[in-house]
């Protein structure tokens, strides 16, 4: 690959690396849990709030407590979505770091 077809290519990378949309959970969490125990106790208590919830009887709900459990469930997936910080790339990126990985070892 010469510079030349890089530079051709380039601007298409580019589009595509910031064309991919990505979401940070870190700030969605106020509490940083620094311990597995704590972890593991806070994911003890979101599953059985869970499955206390799903074996609830919901048929004599209103709808305002039926969109607060809904409103419980968004947020316990949350909780439970960030307890698994990790580092996400886009397609873009990969391609891009591959590239300039093939230039730098070329």
């Amino acid at each position: 690959m010469t510079i030349k077809n890089f530079f051709r290519i380039a601007p298409f990378l580019f589009c595509i690396a910031f064309a991919v949309p990505v979401k940070s959970t870190a700030a969605t969490h106020s509490t940083p849990i620094s311990d597995s125990t704590e972890k593991a106790a806070l994911v003890s208590s979101i599953i059985s709030r869970v499955t206390e919830i799903q074996n609830m009887d919901k048929t004599n709900l209103t709808s305002t407590e039926k969109k607060e459990l809904k409103k419980e469930l968004r947020g316990l997936k949350q909780k439970a979505d960030g307890l698994g910080k990790g580092v996400y790339l886009s397609i873009g990126a990969i391609i891009i770091i591959i590239l300039l990985l093939i230039l730098i070892l070329h």
